[in-house]
């Protein structure tokens, strides 16, 4: 009986040895399978992280061909290697380019990045790359100036020259000078306008007296309660304005093959004084040849006392034109004035590059508009020397775009008791000579606007017309966004 005993106690416990046996295999081979699906989870995970970054370095890839001007070689497939020289995987790249008259605006581009660990583990990333235009400023001018008290202006200022900031700034203002000679003709002479040279009489308590009875400024100064010195930069680095000299030559070709071009308005009729150019919101501009204007008398700095025959008395039409969407550029061989309602992102240059002797300007007669303003339309006004506002201007005006003064200025003569009410320009104004489009004598306003005020369009900064000149040598990121 106890051996009975035994015998059935030994296959208890070899039936238990078995079924714990049994249960510890599961168990383990359970947590051995469990082991491997997280090393397994986490080389994808890696594999995962590691194709974006390997996406990542396919768009540096592709900005460095960007600043380094090699975009037709640089290759759109590219293996991807560690820094001990292991290869880890590889990029696509797909490139989609906003051009307009064969210049490239903006680069949108795709990256696909995986890695060689899990090569059907991908990941795909959008960037938009751009560089910033002269748009990012609301005046940028390589001379001296005084901007008034009625003047707001909501944009970057910057000069060359020195600067006399009575006005509202609601961003930086910045000059080269760390000082620079405050004339009359800024308001620190004895008389003001419109004597020129040294003042003898009135120095800003901000400035101080130099040698010959000059006054002498800070690069940037105010003498009203209007401006926000905190924004106040001097001496701030130059811009370079010959750098930023648009091609007139190619933007004149470029408009003879594939945009509109008109020559000078006398090869098509001997009285032809120059062209009225007027937008319309169906994106054509109509076109009319000037046979008279009518004289004013006008003051500037640089002609003194003159006559301007800025006036339009006798014109007629001459044709209407469908700006091409694929070149939306106007090249006028001669002067023109402008007005009306922009449809499209178009750009329009006065130059004469037929006569070495003779430059020419742009009339700005009426109000200049877009016909949305979601940012599909912009301007720029490009003149080969003046860009100046006609003594027949709307009593309040509006300008929308870029206006270029390439050798000249911005602004609007003095014409006597010819005074206007308000003057909003939403863009930007690029001047070689000294802006200003209001006139005193003494604290009173002889001839302009009353107020003026100065709004930057962003809209206009990275995604401006064709021949635009641009701020910045290098592209960067504008949007970045991950594909699913």
């Amino acid at each position: 009986m106890r051996k009975n005993n035994f015998k059935r106690e030994k296959g208890i416990i070899v039936a238990l040895i078995l079924v714990f046996g049994a249960i510890f295999l599961i168990l383990l081979s359970s947590v051995l399978t469990f082991i491997l699906i997280q090393v397994e989870g986490a080389k994808k995970r890696l594999a995962w992280a590691e194709s974006l970054q390997i996406a990542e370095a396919g768009v540096s890839h592709y900005r460095w061909c960007l600043n380094n001007n090699i975009e037709d070689s640089c290759s759109l497939n590219g293996d991807y290697y560690d820094i001990s020289g292991n290869l880890l995987g590889g990029f696509s790249l797909s490139v989609d380019a906003q051009t307009s008259c064969g210049e490239t605006i903006s680069r949108n581009i795709v990256s696909e990045g995986w890695s060689n660990s899990f090569p059907g583990i991908k990941r795909k990333i959008n960037v938009l790359y751009a560089r910033a235009s002269v748009a990012k400023y609301a005046y940028l001018l390589n001379d001296n100036v005084w901007a008034g008290p009625d003047r707001e202006v909501r944009g970057l200022y910057h000069s060359n020259g020195g600067i006399r900031m009575d006005g509202e700034n609601t961003s930086t203002v910045s000059s080269v000078k760390d000082e620079w000679v405050c004339t009359a003709s800024f308001g620190c002479g004895s008389s003001g306008y419109p004597n020129h040279g040294s003042g003898t009489g009135q120095c800003p308590s901000q400035c101080r007296w130099g040698e010959g009875r000059s006054c002498i400024c800070p690069g940037v100064f105010s003498t009203t309660e209007n401006s926000n010195p905190d924004l106040f930069d001097f001496p701030a680095s130059p811009f370079d304005f010959d750098g930023i000299t648009i091609d007139l030559a190619k933007m004149k070709s470029v408009a003879q093959t594939s945009a509109v071009y008109l020559p000078p308005a006398a090869e098509i009729d001997s009285r032809g004084l120059g062209y009225h150019l007027i937008f319309k919101n169906d994106g054509t501009v109509e076109v009319r040849i000037i046979t008279s204007l009518n004289r004013d008398s006008a003051y500037s700095l640089e002609e003194g006392w003159h006559y301007d025959y800025f006036r339009i008395r006798g014109e007629y039409f001459y044709n209407s034109f469908a700006i091409p969407s694929s070149c939306q550029a106007i090249f006028v061989e001669d002067n023109f004035w402008l007005e009306g309602t922009v449809k499209g992102k178009i750009s329009v240059a006065s130059a004469d590059l037929i006569n070495p002797n003779r430059d020419t300007s742009v009339v700005l007669t009426g109000d200049i508009r877009y016909a949305d303003q979601d940012g599909s339309d912009g301007l720029a006004v490009i003149a080969q020397k003046n860009i100046l506002i006609s003594p027949d201007s709307p009593d309040s005006m509006e300008l929308y775009g870029i206006f270029i003064a390439q050798k000249g200025r911005f602004g609007r003569n003095l014409y006597y008791w010819n005074i206007k009410n308000d003057l909003r320009i939403f863009g930007a104004i690029v001047s070689n000579g000294r802006v200003g489009t209001q006139w005193t004598s003494g604290s009173s306003v002889i001839s302009g606007y009353l107020k003026r005020e100065n709004y930057v369009d962003s809209a206009l900064i990275y995604n401006p017309p064709c021949f635009v000149p641009y701020v910045e040598n290098s592209f960067k990121v504008l949007r970045w966004r991950e594909e699913r």
